[in-house]
């Protein structure tokens, strides 16, 4: 591929054109009703899916890798320069624009059932790469690009992503502690609730230490998820007022999928890694070997090197254009895209990955993050009973039971 040169700088950057085509993401909300009005083909409505999943992933496959890294000499001039900038501020009006016409054709009578459903997948879809939209702008120290991504945020409704994942998942990412490090032998469906769950609570618990750090009450305008919850608030109120109630289900139902979209990439980037710990027992800081990484092309551009997680998390202040891939990372066999559609199936999921997972750790399953084992309960016993009549007693019950030496029992489950 040539290699293209900056105006008034001396940077390079093999892929400056290419970033363009991130826009196809939001493009999935503003083409579908031409699509259908200009083919007749009501197929065009579930696009958003047929690019993410279906045709991305048979484009990784046949491009194939990046292979290029941007030079260090370069860095200054790439982080510097706005077009980067603008390919991701531009997702913002395209991604609402096609939110107001899927919200106007979910409630007309001209569709029929299953092509709202699959307007709403679509809008799903382009949702949750929304999210990724916000991850880039939400690690910026400009203040307008911190409110561009609580605004990119409102779509999904998932406005705590803006607090949980900057202090709280790159602070405990790959350790048993952070919710959206999934672990070895974690099912995506066991994961999701998981995740979801934990880092509300998460983002809940970091505000409002951050919020009494300041002096400051829960209810305050500098509330980070007061702010995201009011413009979905707001965004959603709209929509129903303007076009009656009948676009609640599938408002939900996109905000849903976009939410869950990110929650089955943050699967596939961390599955099964673990820091490494210092001497004095706390987690090294992260490295490249702590997050799964990717060099496919098409979805590299197509999410703004998200791919490059491994870089990201060793450096978050890089911005996309300037992160680098990493041959000290472990390596995903595809795509996130084909990733995604494997993470979905979790027999495959694990038959493709947990060996990767062993072959990264030699085969030591100490250095693993896996599930917790289950623990065994010490119930304390009021009155114990005669021995014999305890092992009476645990047999009629599910829970073996066995009395301890300092008078309490133990309950195996």
């Amino acid at each position: 591929m040539t290699m293209t040169i900056f105006e008034h700088t001396r940077a390079r950057d093999p892929k400056r054109y290419l970033w363009i085509l991130g826009l196809i993401a939001p493009g999935c909300a503003l083409l579908p009703s031409q699509l259908v009005l200009y083919t007749g083909l009501e197929l065009f409505w579930w696009i958003g899916p047929i690019i993410i999943l279906g045709v991305i992933p048979l484009l990784d496959f046949a491009i194939g890798d990046d292979g290029s890294n941007p030079r260090d000499e370069d860095y200054e001039a790439l982080s510097n320069d706005r077009y980067y900038r603008w390919c991701t501020f531009l997702f913002l009006p395209m991604q609402f624009i096609g939110l107001l016409i899927a919200s106007y054709l979910w409630a007309s009578h001209e569709l029929s059932l299953v092509d709202k459903l699959g307007l709403a997948v679509t809008l799903g879809f382009v949702s949750g790469i929304g999210i990724n939209a916000a991850h880039e702008l939400g690690h910026r120290a400009e203040r307008l690009e911190r409110w561009l991504a609580k605004i990119a945020l409102a779509q999904s409704g998932y406005g705590h992503f803006f607090v949980e994942h900057n202090r709280g998942h790159h602070v405990r990412v790959a350790t048993p502690e952070d919710p959206a490090s999934a672990r070895y032998g974690e099912s995506l469906w066991q994961f999701l609730p998981r995740t979801m769950t934990g880092g509300f609570r998460s983002a809940l618990t970091l505000e409002r230490q951050r919020l009494a750090r300041n002096g400051k009450r829960w209810l305050s305008p500098s509330n980070h998820l007061l702010q995201a919850w009011a413009m979905s608030a707001a965004l959603f109120t709209t929509l129903i007022v303007v076009f009656g109630p009948a676009v609640i289900p599938y408002l939900a139902l996109q905000a849903l999928i976009g939410a869950g979209l990110l929650e089955t990439v943050n699967y596939v980037e961390h599955y099964g890694l673990l820091r490494a710990r210092r001497p004095d027992g706390r987690y090294a800081r992260c490295s490249p070997r702590d997050s799964w990484n990717s060099d496919h092309l098409v979805t590299n551009i197509f999410l703004f090197h998200l791919q490059r997680h491994s870089d990201h998390h060793a450096n978050p202040g890089r911005r996309y254009q300037t992160l680098r891939s990493c041959d000290v990372a472990p390596q995903l066999p595809a795509g996130y895209a084909t990733m995604v559609l494997l993470a979905i199936i979790p027999p495959l999921w694990r038959a493709v990955m947990d060996p990767r997972v062993l072959a990264h750790y030699n085969g030591d399953m100490t250095l693993i993050n896996t599930k917790p084992r289950r623990r065994r309960l010490t119930l304390p016993i009021r009155n114990p009973r005669p021995r014999e009549n305890v092992r009476r007693a645990a047999g009629r019950h599910t829970p073996s039971m066995s009395p301890s030496s300092t008078g309490a029992t133990e309950v195996r489950f």
